[in-house]
């Protein structure tokens, strides 16, 4: 969750001395309280004690992959976001990251202010982590955690899809414009086409019901009611 102040305490998992020292004093400079770990074995331990409130995480480290501590947080029910940071740039590592439950991806080199951009998108999807579970006619939808329930069933959506009911649900009450709904899919990497916002929007509708997302024409988006 992010403080009112804006700022968060990050882990960042990174084996690279030169690009650790420079991501830590960056995210440092930014006012971020930032604790630097080398190997998945440290970071898997200060992950265990420590409620942080965002991971930088390489994959390849020197004693495992760190997929592995991505999946076991996940599995344990940790909602805490993950940018992973790798010098891998084939799409299907991408996409196996996502799917493990990544919030974003960024592959080396990148720029710091690329990653800083990152920090703050993934910050305000999860602005109101903190939320209860919020009912919306068949729908129980629990941010913290990830998880929507249609008439008490769950449901399972992509990587996505998620995100684009994950942007509605956090201003439940109020219009989402188009632009905002891009920026959510944005984290994902690939391009944004014109119709991309409409083509989520109707799977959501087809897995959730046709009534789960209202359209307001030429304004924007908002949750059913």
């Amino acid at each position: 969750m992010v403080r009112r102040d804006g700022r968060v305490r990050v882990l960042l998992i990174e084996d690279d001395a030169v690009l650790g020292e420079a991501v830590r004093d960056y995210v440092a400079g930014l006012g971020h309280a930032v604790d630097w770990m080398q190997t998945l074995e440290d970071g898997r331990t200060a992950a265990e004690a420590v409620g942080y409130e965002l991971i930088l995480l390489d994959l390849r480290l020197p004693d495992g992959s760190g997929l592995s501590l991505l999946k076991d947080l996940r599995r344990a029910g940790t909602a805490v976001p993950v940018i992973i940071l790798t010098a891998h740039d084939q799409i299907s590592d991408r996409i196996e990251g996502l799917n493990s439950g990544a919030d974003d991806y960024l592959v080396k080199p990148f720029n710091l202010g690329e990653l800083g951009a990152r920090m703050l998108a993934v910050a305000r999807r999860y602005s109101a982590s903190s939320l209860p579970v919020l009912q919306s006619g068949s729908l129980a939808i629990a941010l913290a955690d990830r998880r929507v329930l249609r008439d008490g069933a769950p449901v399972d959506l992509s990587g996505r899809e998620w995100a684009v009911l994950a942007r509605l649900a956090t201003r439940p009450n109020a219009v989402v414009s188009k632009g905002e709904i891009e920026e959510a899919l944005y984290a994902f990497g690939a391009e944004i086409e014109s119709n991309t916002v409409e083509v989520y929007v109707s799977r959501l509708r087809k897995k959730l019901g046709k009534d789960c997302v209202e359209t307001l024409r030429g304004i924007g988006y908002r949750l059913g009611r």
